[in-house]
């Protein structure tokens, strides 16, 4: 999964946005620097973690090229957690999620 698809994530229970990201490991560069002229998501930066109306460039190039392999999704307003599992979020509701899975 890339970062910059947390741009357009919402929670699919509540709404809320943006999630909060925990990677657990990554596949490509992991140094952050380098930067471009403008930064290519919308509102949020997930990679810096940070709202783009606060960064004057970002290091999009980098970022594009880097990969969450796993990690999870946490809704800050109704707690729900979504995993990131072989490159996949599973943004799935209540009724279709497996609700013994750890993190």
């Amino acid at each position: 999964m890339k970062y910059k698809l947390v741009d357009i994530l919402a929670c699919p229970e509540c709404k809320n946005y943006p999630l909060e990201l925990h990677v657990k490991e990554v596949t490509g560069p992991s140094n952050k620097g380098g930067s471009s002229a403008k930064p290519e998501c919308e509102l949020f930066c997930s990679y810096l973690n940070k709202e783009v109306k606060s960064l004057s460039n970002a290091p999009c190039d980098e970022c594009n090229s880097v990969k969450i392999k796993e990690g999870y999704f946490v809704c800050s307003k109704c707690n729900r957690w979504y995993p990131i599992v072989d490159d996949i979020p599973e943004l799935l509701p209540d009724y279709m999620r497996e609700t013994k899975r750890n993190l």
